[in-house]
């Protein structure tokens, strides 16, 4: 009799996680998927470009770096923008949900311009940090098309993250699905210049990409401000009343969730250029590796979207030991995926490095070794990658990121690109020793995140927890 309110309290906290798991899995699921549409339209881009050649491809790299740090920044303001819809909505307070939205796509269109400003001097940056001329001059080719389109892009994503704090992220998942082929389709009319289209070579690939993320936006607005329940939040209405209180918010949580992207994206922007360094086979595996990075961290990161939406809510309504079963259950959640994937990576890495160079020219059986190689290396990096990017949305989440900024300098800065540079330049092993220094700084980042989400959302949950039974 005694274990009796034992075995409830287990079988109570048991059904608390199963819901907790599928509720995460409903929020995430078209999450994840959209993610993967976004990276499928760069990896049909990155698979055009292959068969140009592996200057083309190892100039696309350099492009990316640069176009992804600047970039990285609008995403974090982006982030808390999420953050600040998700914990509005679980309190019901539709007044801040609609303005989150309306502030979000203000503060991007301000940034739009110094990002576009950023990489349209893509070559000047490049060839002031070394990089080959010849490469240097195809990526900005490729950056002349892209800038264009930053506007957009960041427009869409405050839709997508307006749409996954209300619990409703499909609409973007559809828009990002119906926008995978149209991209192919005008990448390859304007790469290679069929049907009666100019060969644009990599500006054309830029030039597309910016065309599909004007329709990619247009579509998002049409579904926040037409269709149900969307257009019951009146998203656009009062759109120039500029919300100074909500934006300063949006800055200070944003603006250190931005530093900690712009420090990922640095650091490896800055293995790419040691790469680059190395050779033109070492950068074009290297970017193999890195592209496919890019993809398991897409379904990480719309898991940590679903995260930073869970616990916002959890925060809303107040429910403390909702907070921390909320992130716990979206970290283990996105940790079996990874492993799962990483597994399927390792078992199919030398196909995944001929689908890039398959037509190509150069040395490319070389190249094809060295990017499995890198695969292989990067295996252990690819689940702490989840548990970093997940335990992150979580304490978006909570409105904690301030905290993120120092973990992500001490762990990728003082030890990942310390060590990617004595192993990769100094002991000799190159692009591999690159990628064992990024593995240590991600694990290190890995660790310091969920210990701190677990001591703050510990602390929430324990009032609770004390509270005497008269006052439920």
């Amino acid at each position: 009799m005694l274990d009796a309110p034992r075995e409830q309290k287990r079988q109570v906290a048991g059904h608390n996680v199963a819901i907790e798991l599928c509720e995460t899995a409903i929020v995430a699921f078209p999450m994840v998927l959209t993610q993967l549409g976004q990276i499928a339209m760069v990896t049909t881009d990155l698979a055009f470009i292959g068969r140009l050649g592996v200057e083309s491809l190892a100039a696309t790299a350099l492009a990316c770096r640069v176009y992804l740090v600047s970039l990285m920044f609008g995403v974090g303001l982006l982030a808390a923008m999420g953050s600040l819809a998700a914990q509005a909505f679980g309190a019901d307070n539709l007044t801040i949900l609609r303005r989150s939205l309306r502030m979000g796509l203000w503060a991007e269109f301000l940034l739009a311009f110094p990002i576009m400003a950023f990489a349209l001097r893509g070559e000047h940056i490049l060839l002031a940090l070394g990089q080959a001329p010849d490469e240097s001059r195809l990526a900005q080719e490729y950056l002349f098309g892209l800038a264009w389109g930053v506007a957009p892009a960041l427009w869409f994503h405050a839709i997508r993250n307006f749409m996954g704090a209300v619990n409703r992220p499909e609409p973007a998942f559809w828009i990002t699905l119906a926008a995978i082929p149209v991209n192919a389709l005008v990448v390859y009319l304007l790469i290679y210049g069929k049907f009666g289209m100019p060969r644009l070579g990599l500006f054309g690939a830029g030039l597309g990409t910016t065309l599909v993320n004007f329709g990619t936006f247009f579509a998002g607005l049409w579904f926040a401000t037409m269709r149900r329940p969307f257009r019951d939040y009146h998203v656009l209405a009062h759109f120039w009343r500029f919300d100074w209180s909500l934006m300063r918010q949006l800055i200070g949580l944003g603006t250190p969730i931005s530093i900690s992207f712009l420090m990922w994206y640095g650091l490896s922007s800055a293995a790419t250029l040691l790469a680059g360094l190395i050779g033109t086979t070492a950068l074009a595996a290297h970017q193999i590796a890195l592209q496919i990075t890019a993809v398991l961290f897409r379904i990480s990161f719309g898991i940590s979207m679903a995260a930073a939406a869970r616990v916002g809510h959890a925060v809303g309504r107040n429910d403390g030991p909702g907070i921390k079963r909320a992130g716990l259950v979206a970290i283990l959640f996105g940790v079996a995926i990874a492993a799962m994937l990483t597994v399927a990576v390792i078992a199919a890495r030398f196909e995944i490095a001929e689908l890039f160079l398959g037509g190509s020219s150069g040395d490319v059986d070389a190249t094809i070794g060295l990017a499995a190689k890198l695969l292989l290396v990067g295996a252990s990096f690819f689940v702490t990658d989840a548990v970093e990017s997940i335990a992150a949305g979580a304490l978006r989440g909570l409105k904690d990121t301030r905290a993120l900024v120092l973990f992500a300098g001490v762990s990728y800065w003082v030890v990942g690109l310390s060590l990617s540079y004595v192993l990769g330049m100094k002991v000799g092993l190159g692009a591999i020793g690159i990628w064992i220094g990024l593995s240590v700084g991600k694990a290190i980042c890995a660790a310091l995140v969920v210990l701190r989400f677990q001591l703050l959302a510990s602390r929430l949950a324990e009032p609770l927890c004390r509270r005497p039974k008269h006052d439920h």
